[in-house]
């Protein structure tokens, strides 16, 4: 800096002020500072401005390991997040939180103020890690509601009100014995969209019939025999999930049950192979895009101070062959 000076011709703050963007200083001024910082290639001190600053401009995106067969969801989201997030002029530290020892290491990460904000994708499963990161007084904002009631902001979709839709589908379309292929109920997703299963039916006046699944497809598939062997009547299911939904399909074959004529099948998720397996999945969107761009909008709103809610967008049943 004291070399930019010198080559301009003026005082070092004068050229701290151009550096940081500040407005005081004269046009002519500043474009002679920025001639001097190209032909001396001079790159500001990232670690140094930030002890001045007490900002680091850093996001630290908090992957929790997925389950079994991946998140799709997840995946899009940190490509969307980090897009956006850079948009914004934020460099993006991505952290894996796979052990009590990695936990560790992102909480005193923030604690350093290291980073600026932290978006947590999705929640750990008992949350511990959110409120620990929530407790450094560092912005966190979180993918999905978490399993604990939390004063940390989340974004997530109306899932209970998407599978009562997708269940009322099944029920309007003169199904009778409606089963349910449901995902590991640790999960709040997975326990919310059976709450709104739950309801459809009971307004119906019907009994659930559940099969307990992992979010694989061959699980889906073994939880739709199970349905199946339980219940022969069994004219359609509601997955969990689009993987179970596909593996549900699979069962369907195998047992020599036509879809949608004998047995009906709708997923959640909205996943590419919904529109490209045959019969057409009929499916539960959930707005991926969305979601990103309102966790990204939530973030750069607390890092700007502002008050911030939690944010549940709607959801939206695509109908397809399958149903």
């Amino acid at each position: 800096m004291e070399t930019v000076a010198a080559r301009a011709r003026v005082s070092r703050a004068t050229v701290s002020r151009v550096v940081n963007g500040e407005s005081s200083v004269r046009p002519e001024v500043r474009e002679t500072v920025l001639r001097a910082i190209k032909e001396l290639g001079y790159v500001p001190n990232a670690a140094a401005r930030s002890l001045v600053t007490r900002s680091t401009n850093a996001v630290a995106l908090v992957l929790s390991v997925p389950r079994q067969g991946g998140d799709r969801l997840t995946a899009a989201v940190v490509q969307y997040v980090t897009s956006v997030l850079e948009g914004a002029g934020k460099q993006i530290t991505l952290m894996l939180a796979d052990t009590a020892e990695s936990h560790r290491r992102i909480v005193q990460h923030v604690e350093a103020r290291l980073a600026d904000g932290v978006v947590l994708l999705p929640p750990d499963r008992g949350d511990t890690l959110a409120e620990r990161l929530s407790r450094t007084g560092v912005p966190v904002v979180l993918l999905g509601k978490p399993a604990i009631a939390s004063l940390v902001p989340y974004v997530d979709v109306d899932n209970a009100g998407g599978a009562e839709a997708a269940t009322e589908h099944l029920l309007a379309g003169g199904r009778r014995r409606v089963g349910m292929v449901c995902g590991p109920l640790e999960l709040v997703a997975m326990q919310d969209r059976l709450a709104g299963h739950r309801a459809a039916l009971r307004r119906a006046g019907r009994q659930p019939l559940l099969a307990p699944a992992e979010l694989t497809r061959g699980s889906g598939a073994a939880a739709t025999r199970q349905l199946l062997g339980d219940e022969p009547a069994l004219d359609a299911v509601f997955a969990a999930t689009d993987e179970l939904a596909l593996g549900a399909l699979q069962a369907a074959r195998e047992a020599g049950r036509r879809v949608p004529e004998d047995l009906a099948v709708v997923g959640f998720g909205d996943v590419d192979a919904a529109s490209a397996v045959v019969p057409g999945l009929t499916t539960v969107r959930v707005p991926v895009a969305d979601q990103a761009l309102a966790l990204a909008r939530l973030l750069l709103s607390r890092l700007e101070g502002r008050h911030t809610e939690s944010v549940v967008l709607p959801t939206r049943l695509v109908v397809r062959e399958s149903s």
